[in-house]
């Protein structure tokens, strides 16, 4: 994608359909005209009488608890500098977006138009009331530290500066472990620091307050070193001045153990790092360009442990990992600040995190056979689960420990459960989707690529790296479009129709010829065939030149589905083939089978079935738990139709005790774990949380499925085919531009784990 190509699709993303990323949801009813007479006037009164008695109450009748301010001048805004305040709203907009998606809590973002210190600061105190914490944002240094002190002393309520200490808590931790790794004591090591900003000073600060001493460190900033004798130094820059009589970073390097990068793009040369001490820390933190290329440093020195601020190599310093925990933790408690025994408790948190043994969805997303301690992962990845679980609850104690905690909680075991249930509002999944697929991509035939849609779709799969794109369809329409949406990628486009093709197409169709001709196929129809697109896909895959295909874009689901079944065929050992398709809902990811094939299974239909979507389900990092649909609970009613689920769940149970399966149920007791517990306790999903329902026949769970869809906007993945020989997914008619890119990243990981099994 061209420059100009990203930009407008960066303005698009923003403008459409609704300007902005973030707005304000009721919470409550306001259907009735009782509702809104409760909501408002007179019923509003009760709560703001009730908070002018004891203004504690005003956490308990509002949304202040779970209320963040991002509160920016745009002063510093990313690499963007100072761009003012109505520039620097986006990146508010999309900080409480991160706030939101990994933490559940809700922002207000806000732009002050001042850089005087004293009207900002007096800004800030005006509205504090509003909210539960501040969360200060892209604000220049040294103002950012008197800011940020001052309104620590001066509020009441949590106030934190990200760039300042987000980037210390995150890479503290992650040093912490690499010297574990390098086996030093940070009391001894040497430190270089690159960098003399905001997250430089705080960064050197808290390694500080981990061990590091003074007079080991060395500062750089635009000038050079930062020594004692140089002039106008700062209050900030002068509490890390150095006696030592060096200039430059080259002399600093120099038998330096840790080197810490929050400066400029490749200011680093190999000849610095093989300089370094034995087993060097290196923390390249510099974004997008970090200040030495990843592989040229760890291709200078074998012993290095290294890390960057990108997502693209291991040990990502992200500040996401701490600052949507931090709050949490802080708000959970109605702490008074953000104070440095919270911030060591994160750093902590997430030191430990990171030996821990790692759950399989995490191994999944990052496409890692086992992720363990050691080099190359020294901190946890933003997609491990256990973050929300774990950060929160350390924050918390030691919020309480510290005194600074207005409302203690006491039962941990209830504060993590219900830390873990506000996972289900989150869309982790497709981001963890899109990041596996990444790692290993795959050819993946586009069947019809002169779809506008299905176009752009190959473009952000081939732009993003998620895929391969081969792109199928009548060349000249393609090439045009292509020039429309400035797609000038070297990618393989095929005419099926074209004597270009001839060649191949006569090698498919005597492939096709031989497997088929006794089934009554001639070599003229299979030449005819292979001008058909789908036909000519399919054999793509077959024949290895290809190693998955979607369509389906723009035709019915059945008259897809025949050449697929005709030509590739089911796995070995399957003998019906079904589809799921994974809703994007409120409680989290949800599984719904048979979407799309099997009209009115039988009962030993629907356990293979059910069978099927398990291993879908664990392919996505996830275990189930499933029900098995009806209208009808454990034997409530004699009907053919109750009774066919009854014996596949007999089936399942006696066959594979292991799976957490049962039926038959009605959907509201599937899914309210509470009223399946009360009834019906003997369930082998009681005091469960349901992840995958299993319909009766295809009615009932197409119509769910796309009720889901529509009504709740959930969003959907699939549906996808279960029990193919190969990577063949076929889209719902009509399919989205972001529901294709889903399928192409599924594609991708089937294929994926088809070459995982065959190398195991």
């Amino acid at each position: 994608m061209s420059k100009q190509s990203k930009r407008i699709e960066a303005l698009v993303y923003h403008a459409k359909p609704t300007p902005g990323k973030i707005k304000v949801v009721p919470t409550k009813k306001y259907a009735s005209q009782r509702d809104l007479s409760l909501a408002y006037s007179p019923g509003v009164a009760e709560p703001c009488l009730e908070i002018e008695k004891d203004v504690n109450n005003v956490y308990k009748y509002t949304a202040k608890g779970n209320l963040v301010a991002v509160i920016s001048n745009g002063t510093a805004v990313l690499g963007l500098g100072n761009i003012g305040p109505e520039a620097s709203k986006p990146v508010m907009e999309g900080k409480g977006l991160l706030f939101k998606i990994f933490a559940d809590i809700d922002v207000f973002d806000i732009e002050v138009d001042t850089e005087d210190v004293d009207a900002f600061i007096e800004t800030v105190k005006n509205i504090a009331p509003t909210f539960g914490g501040i969360n200060l944002e892209d604000i220049k240094a040294p103002e950012a530290f008197e800011i940020e002190r001052r309104l620590k002393e001066e509020l009441d309520i949590p106030v934190m500066h990200d760039d300042q200490h987000g980037t210390a808590i995150i890479s503290a931790a992650a040093l912490i472990n690499a010297l574990e790794i390098a086996e030093k004591k940070i009391e001894d090591v040497k430190i270089v620091v690159s960098g003399a900003g905001a997250a430089a000073i705080s960064c050197t600060r808290l390694y500080q307050a981990c061990g590091a001493r003074r007079e080991n460190i060395v500062m750089l900033d635009s000038k050079g070193v930062i020594r004692d004798d140089r002039d106008n130094l700062t209050t900030q820059k002068a509490e890390f001045a150095t006696d030592r009589k060096i200039d430059t970073l080259t002399e600093a390097m120099e038998n330096a153990d840790v080197f810490i990068g929050l400066s400029q793009p490749d200011i680093v040369t190999p000849e610095m790092l093989k300089s370094m001490s034995a087993n060097p820390v290196v923390f390249a933190m510099a974004n997008p360009v970090p200040e030495i290329n990843y592989q040229l440093a760890i291709d200078t020195r074998e012993d290095i442990i290294m890390a960057t601020g990108r997502s693209d190599h291991p040990n990502q310093v992200n500040n996401v990992l701490g600052f949507p925990f931090i709050f949490r933790g802080a708000l959970d408690v109605r702490a008074t600040k953000i104070n440095e025994e919270m911030k060591m408790a994160a750093v902590k948190a997430l030191s430990k995190l990171a030996k821990e043994a790692v759950p399989e969805q995490v191994n999944i997303a990052y496409a890692e056979t086992r992720l363990t301690f050691g080099k190359d992962y020294i901190i946890p990845k933003p997609f491990d689960p256990r973050l929300i679980a774990e950060v929160p609850p350390a924050v918390a104690k030691a919020a309480m420990e510290s005194g600074v905690a207005q409302e203690p909680i006491e039962d941990w075991d209830r504060y993590k459960n219900s830390l873990l249930e506000r996972l289900g509002s989150d869309n982790k999944l497709v981001r963890m989707l899109l990041s596996r697929a990444k790692t290993n991509p795959k050819r993946v035939v586009f069947a019809e690529a002169d779809q506008l849609d299905v176009l752009k779709a190959a473009q952000i799969t081939h732009d993003e790296g998620v895929a391969i794109p081969i792109l199928l369809g009548r060349k000249d329409a393609i090439v045009k479009l292509m020039d429309e949406i400035e797609f000038d990628a070297d990618v393989q486009i095929i005419d099926p129709k074209s004597d270009e093709e001839l060649e191949r197409k006569n090698r498919y169709a005597k492939a096709y010829w031989e497997k088929r001709k006794r089934q009554g196929v001639t070599i003229y129809s299979a030449e005819k065939k292979m001008r058909e697109r789908n036909y000519y896909a399919a054999m793509m895959v077959n024949e290895g030149d290809a190693d998955a295909v979607i369509t389906g874009y723009s035709r019915n689901y059945p008259s897809v589905v025949k050449p697929m079944l005709e030509l590739i065929g089911m796995a070995e050992g399957v003998a019906r083939v079904a589809t799921t398709n994974v809703m994007m809902t409120q409680r989290g990811p949800m599984f719904l089978s048979d979407t799309s094939i099997n009209i009115d299974p039988t009962a030993k239909d629907l356990a293979k079935i059910a069978r099927m979507t398990s291993r879908v389900t664990k392919m996505f990092g996830i275990e189930p738990v499933t029900a098995m649909i009806s209208y009808s609970n454990f034997g409530s009613s004699e009907n053919p139709r109750a009774e066919k689920v009854r014996e596949a769940v007999a089936y399942l149970h006696k066959a594979y005790p292991e799976m957490l399966v049962d039926g038959e149920l009605q959907t509201d007791f599937a899914l309210n774990s509470k009223m399946l517990q009360d009834i019906f306790p003997f369930s082998k999903l009681a005091g469960r949380k349901v992840n995958t329902l299993i319909f009766p026949n295809l009615d009932s769970a197409n119509i769910t499925y796309k009720l889901l869809k529509e009504l709740n906007n959930a969003e959907s993945i699939g549906p996808i085919m279960m029990g193919m020989a190969k990577p063949v997914h076929i889209l719902q008619l009509g399919a989205s531009v972001d529901e294709i890119v889903n399928m192409a990243a599924i594609s991708v990981i089937d294929a994926q784990e088809r070459d995982r099994k065959q190398h195991v």
